[in-house]
């Protein structure tokens, strides 16, 4: 069976958070469902040809983040409790996260500020057409 994940250590993104995103993003969208067991350290650090440390420091920031919970001897699990809740987040987690990378990015090619703005508002429109009453249920 193929690794569950993958990690590029060319990316400039730590290994770590690479593993984290990864599993905030499969919880996102349900590949990964409440009660699922992870790999454990040990073979995912092996799947992946990492250091065990790696797996377990993203293991722990997914536990601080209440994403995964582990018991010792039995292993990691997606959390069970608040299951909506941390799917809401790991998705808010996500989109930051490529956000922060689209904003870098704009800003290393010397996209200005109010460029970017612009931008940004096309593709608001674009994916999420002006709709007031929408907006206001949205907000409430």
């Amino acid at each position: 069976m193929p690794p569950i994940f993958t990690v590029d250590p060319r990316s400039g993104v730590p290994i770590y958070l690479q593993i984290t995103e990864q599993v905030k993003r499969s919880v996102a969208v349900g590949v990964l469902t409440p009660g699922e067991q992870l790999p454990t350290v040990k073979q995912l650090a092996a799947d992946l040809v990492i250091n065990a440390n790696t797996v377990a420091r993203a293991y722990r920031e997914l536990e601080r983040d209440r994403v995964i919970e582990t018991t010792p001897g039995r292993g990691s699990f997606i959390a069970s409790n608040g299951s909506v809740a941390g799917a809401k987040r790991a998705v808010a987690d996500v989109v930051d996260q490529a956000l922060v990378a689209a904003v870098r990015e704009a800003r290393s090619m010397g996209l200005g500020r109010g460029d970017l703005k612009d931008l940004f508002e096309r593709s608001l429109d674009r994916w999420y057409p002006h709709d007031n009453a929408s907006e206001e249920n949205a907000a409430s």
